[in-house]
């Protein structure tokens, strides 16, 4: 255990060097409150825009602080997910190629702990950088639009925190087969797009899928109740996390002991 929490603050430690602790949490915060304060200026900034028929009046649906929210989703699940997965590209990549890895691994390290280390501490990175930036959507929504159920709120993020975690577990097992940082985030990124554009144009067959956990938290803002397929796509998420992250222990264990 002690190995354990000497490589997790050893992660900690790269992620301030990198200042992956200050940029993350800046750009997912700036993604966050884009969506409210954009959605509440909306008539005024294409009035501003011009090219519009004198004495034309725009008038735009005042949207309820629910949907403001939903939105705000949208853009996690769009550019927030290919931030989560360029974050996590490097954690191993960067370490086999400068060739810290064969320092590190001729200790008494086992591969639960390299990969433990790794998943955790940017699990924790990933998902506090959400709470604040999703946080801030929620503040800057309740002071433009309807205030939403605090219950509503805590609710979705727990919800969307899934799929969250599902992009890391996968750029993770991408990182233990393949070296070149291109090819972890294009490996990735293909995944989780297909992954995802399964679940759309098969909702009846994909209600399992962690790409239905965006769906899920957009039925809690909007009704304040989960979808039908709520369990079985937490269920089924939580086995198929764990089961990529011990099969990224085992693939990583097999190629490091060449």
């Amino acid at each position: 255990m002690n190995i354990f929490w000497t490589l997790f603050k050893k992660e900690w430690r790269e992620a301030w060097h990198d200042k992956k602790l200050i940029w993350m949490p800046v750009v997912l915060s700036l993604l966050a409150i884009s969506q409210p304060i954009t959605q509440y200026y909306m008539p005024e900034i294409l009035d501003k825009a011009g090219n519009l028929p004198e004495g034309a009046v725009i008038q735009i649906p005042m949207p309820s602080g629910e949907e403001v929210l939903v939105g705000t989703l949208s853009q996690f699940g769009l550019i927030g997910t290919a931030i989560f997965v360029l974050g996590a590209m490097n954690l191993i990549a960067d370490e086999r190629n400068s060739g810290s890895l064969t320092l590190i691994m001729a200790r008494p390290v086992h591969a639960l702990h390299y990969i433990g280390s790794k998943w955790l501490s940017h699990a924790l990175l990933y998902l506090l950088s959400f709470a604040l930036s999703y946080g801030l959507a929620y503040y800057y929504t309740n002071l433009l639009f309807k205030d939403v159920a605090l219950i509503r709120f805590i609710k979705s993020f727990a919800a969307y925190s899934i799929w969250i975690l599902f992009a890391l577990t996968v750029t993770l097992l991408a990182g233990t087969v393949l070296k070149k940082a291109a090819g972890i985030a294009g490996a990735s990124l293909v995944t989780v797009a297909a992954i995802a554009l399964s679940g759309s144009l098969f909702p009846k067959y994909m209600g399992w899928s962690p790409a239905n956990a965006q769906d899920q938290a957009g039925s809690m803002l909007m009704t304040g109740k989960w979808a039908d397929s709520f369990e079985t796509m937490a269920v089924t998420s939580i086995i198929l996390l764990a089961c990529m992250f011990w099969a990224s222990c085992i693939v990583f264990k097999t190629y490091e002991s060449y």
